[in-house]
């Protein structure tokens, strides 16, 4: 799935960058980010810096190639020292049906550890796409305790399109075991329960990042099993349109939409096919000043189900 482009001129990213171009990379210290989204011009002169972590979090091109070695990425370009944050494999609790479901504190400690994540240590995540699936990494990070990380914005075609280096295939960098420990923070994930509490209540306001024709009902589920429509009382945003180009609106333009997406709630969930664009949505929201914040993980893989939840289609229909 790709970005949505809105007519216009692209707008310039949120924040502003620091740094200089050339030279030695910049040194980080604590509360280094400008935000939770940076440009190229921020992370460019960084690159390669103590305490500075780059995570790809592109997803549906990785594999393991056997039990304990590393893990590569089939066809990969990246950043330069970029690690694979494996949404699709390790970093998804495989215990549950549905997919991208967020993996346990335990599990989670583990592997960030073993991409040399440290608490101290600042991390920028990108994807291939643009902002797409770097958003879930950012989001997953926040709601296990880390705040020290923000989404790249543009990813790598906003790399490579200032000229950038990149590195082409092999495995992953080699990396020493890093100390982060997870500490779960309460309701950045809810579940179907609060989504059909937060559906009833007025001060509440449900946001659906799928495209405007899967959440009417007119085109079908890509995956199998799967009704058509949306959650009756839901309002629907997708994420392609808070965006343009692969890169985030700016400030004052991510404000109008989820103003008039969210009619003046200020309690915001974020939901789509299987909670990953859900988290585009958090990022935008994010930026545009809201606080109050959580990510269906179940999404429209759990919601959409044949069940007792009801579902709005089409035809105005269950």
């Amino acid at each position: 799935m790709s970005a949505g482009n809105s007519p216009g001129e692209a707008p310039a990213p949120v924040g502003t960058p620091v740094g200089t171009r050339g030279g030695p990379p910049v040194g980080l210290s604590a509360g280094a980010l400008p935000g939770p989204l940076v440009g190229v011009e921020w992370l460019a002169p960084r690159l390669g810096g103590p305490g500075l972590v780059i995570l790809d979090a592109s997803v549906g091109a990785h594999r393991a190639v056997a039990p304990g070695s590393s893990r590569v990425r089939e066809d990969r370009t990246a950043i330069p020292g970029a690690r694979i944050f494996d949404i699709d494999g390790a970093l998804s609790d495989h215990a549950s049906p549905l997919p991208h479901t967020m993996p346990g504190a335990g599990h989670f400690t583990d592997e960030l550890r073993a991409l040399g994540v440290n608490d101290t240590d600042t991390v920028v995540v990108y994807d291939a796409v643009g902002v797409y699936s770097s958003a879930r990494a950012w989001w997953m990070l926040r709601a296990m305790g880390f705040d020290r990380a923000a989404v790249l914005d543009g990813g790598l075609p906003a790399w490579t399109a200032a000229g950038l280096p990149v590195v082409s295939g092999g495995p992953e960098p080699v990396c020493r075991l890093g100390d982060f420990t997870a500490r779960p923070r309460p309701g950045l994930f809810a579940g179907s329960a609060e989504v059909a509490a937060a559906l009833a209540d007025p001060a509440a306001a449900v946001l659906d990042a799928r495209a405007r024709d899967r959440f009417s009902g007119e085109a079908a589920e890509p995956r199998p099993g799967l009704r058509g429509g949306h959650m009756p009382g839901a309002a629907n945003l997708p994420f392609g349109e808070i965006q343009h180009g692969g890169r985030m609106f700016p400030e004052s333009g991510l404000r109008t939409a989820f103003a008039e997406a969210a009619g003046g709630r200020e309690r915001l969930i974020l939901s789509c096919g299987s909670g990953v664009t859900a988290c585009v949505l958090a990022l935008g929201a994010e930026l545009a000043g809201y606080r109050d914040l959580s990510v269906y993980d179940g999404s429209w893989s759990e919601w959409g189900l044949p069940s007792g939840r009801p579902v709005v289609g089409a035809a105005g229909g269950g």
